[in-house]
């Protein structure tokens, strides 16, 4: 049962940023090959593009874990969510993180949402999520948490 899933594409102005890779390219090639230096730009852009649509993760929470890119956390080891937005986002990216912490942030995505781990083995003290609904984000984790109840499951 899948309660929340959001995919963290990268915003419009990260896309007209990547396109400076058209000049650039231009500048290099054009005096060697007009044909060339087009054809650099457009496969290059096309290439940026791609990798950053193929890059994009997935946050989801379903009722037995909390998958954000390619880690997962099983519900019954996940705290309580904070939900953070603006000048806490960003305190929270920077002067209060644990260097322990698992990341999946973006940095065209301010709002994140800090999810303590209470697995004892895991080195991470919490996961950091980047979300652009960080309110439904942590109200899907405490509703698959009080869902599941609060003993972890065996995989």
């Amino acid at each position: 049962m899948q309660l929340y899933r959001e995919r963290l594409w990268p915003s419009v102005w990260v896309f007209v940023a990547t396109a400076l890779v058209i000049p650039a390219s231009l500048l290099v090639f054009l005096p060697i090959s007009p044909t060339a230096g087009q054809v650099t730009a457009i496969v290059l852009y096309a290439g940026c593009v791609a990798a950053l649509i193929a890059t994009s993760p997935v946050i989801e929470v379903t009722g037995a874990e909390v998958t954000a890119g390619r880690a997962r956390l099983p519900i019954g080891y996940a705290g309580v969510p904070e939900a953070f937005e603006k000048e806490q986002a960003t305190l929270e990216r920077g002067q209060r993180l644990d260097a322990r912490a698992w990341l999946v942030i973006r940095g065209w995505i301010s709002p994140v949402v800090k999810i303590p781990v209470t697995d004892a083995a895991d080195p991470a003290p919490y996961w950091l999520v980047s979300t652009r609904r960080p309110a439904a984000l942590a109200a899907a984790i405490v509703q698959a948490k009080s869902d599941a109840g609060s003993t972890p499951r065996s995989a």
